[in-house]
């Protein structure tokens, strides 16, 4: 089921989510279709579960191409749950990020460029991957979610803070 995504100025957004306790349940799968679901119908290449009023630490990534990152490549289908991330440098890396709860803005905003992910996947089972350019910044993006962050309060210069049609016409459509 497509869930309604929460926007910016909805305080559930600046909650810190819980972590999931009990794996392999038909709640949680059923929350992870929702999610993949929704993700997938506004052309997202990430969703936390707060983004859809849900305060548990779980995130969906992956895209095969995607119409909001046409140059971005792609990345596998991932569910992650209780995520822990730590950078494998010290690189940060300016990028242009969007967000489906701050629909039609873009920012540029510092992430690290090379990190390691540990988690579960929805059976409880540890999951532990490396993770370079758009993938870290989606993984760091998603993760945020979880601590009550949006990637507005992680941007630097707030000129490079915009509606997405003004500061990429050539994109709009």
């Amino acid at each position: 089921m497509i869930r309604p995504v929460l926007r910016m100025g909805d305080a559930r957004l600046l909650q810190l989510a819980r972590e999931i306790v009990r794996f392999d349940t038909p709640e949680l799968a059923a929350l992870i279709a929702d999610m993949k679901e929704t993700m997938r119908a506004l052309d997202g290449v990430g969703l936390a579960a707060p983004q859809i009023g849900v305060g548990l630490r779980v995130v969906v990534f992956g895209f095969d191409s995607s119409p909001r990152y046409p140059e971005a490549e792609s990345i596998p289908c991932t569910v992650l749950i209780n995520p822990v991330l730590t950078p494998l440098s010290e690189e940060i890396e300016d990028g242009w990020e969007g967000c489906l709860s701050v629909p039609g803005l873009r920012g540029l905003v510092p992430r690290w460029r090379h990190l390691r992910y540990v988690g579960f996947d929805p059976q409880g089972r540890r999951v532990d991957k490396t993770a370079e350019g758009f993938q870290a910044r989606v993984v760091q993006h998603e993760t945020d979610h979880l601590d009550g962050v949006l990637y507005p309060m992680r941007i630097k210069d707030m000129s490079r803070f915009g509606f997405t049609d003004i500061l990429f016409p050539e994109q709009a459509v």
